[in-house]
């Protein structure tokens, strides 16, 4: 609760429980606070957490500490989603991600390449297909990317976002198996 925009844990959970099987691997990009990864340690599975904001790395790690019996030690490192170098083509069983809502949360001040800091949506639709093309070459064939994202509003006008986001991912290549509406309620314009 003390990271903006933090992923509900019982969606990341929903998502890992339906889509992989224990001991398959997860890649967590965007990695932020760590609630999937703290999911993936919670029910088997490897995972790995990317981020290129190097906060947010250090809030995972700490986040990541806590005793039990587990399977996998989960691997949390820095990197960028659009070149996701070190991890293998076809080598991934399931990805799921968050990603920032343009500029509405700025998760850094002046990380080079933080995509929470773009405003334009094209130039974040474009920077974020990046790495949905790295997404699709680390995916195992009939495997399964969960993107939560959401819908916004700029200067009272409401911007599309989670279609703009999948239409990039339909683009390249990823096909829709479903689309999962998260109501929000208490919010000023709901």
């Amino acid at each position: 609760p003390k990271y903006r925009g933090n992923f509900a844990p019982q969606i990341a959970r929903n998502a890992i429980l339906r889509y992989s099987k224990e001991g398959d691997t997860v890649l967590v990009p965007m990695v932020g606070s760590g609630t999937t990864l703290i999911e993936t340690r919670l029910l088997n599975r490897k995972g790995i957490g990317i981020d290129i904001n190097k906060n947010a790395l250090d809030i995972t790690l700490q986040n990541l500490k806590f005793e039990g019996e587990f399977k996998y030690t989960q691997t949390v490192k820095k990197g960028d989603v659009r070149n996701l170098k070190g991890i293998k083509d076809n080598s991934i069983d399931l990805i799921v991600t968050h990603p920032p809502y343009l500029n509405i949360i700025n998760y850094s001040e002046d990380t080079e390449g933080d995509l929470s800091l773009i405003s334009n949506i094209t130039k974040f639709c474009d920077e974020l297909e990046k790495g949905i093309k790295e997404f699709l070459r680390v995916l195992k064939e009939n495997k399964f990317c969960a993107i939560l994202i959401g819908d916004t509003r700029k200067s009272c006008h409401y911007i599309p976002l989670a279609y703009y986001v999948m239409e990039r991912f339909l683009k390249n290549g990823f096909i829709l198996r479903e689309d999962i509406i998260k109501t929000q309620h208490n919010c000023n314009s709901t």
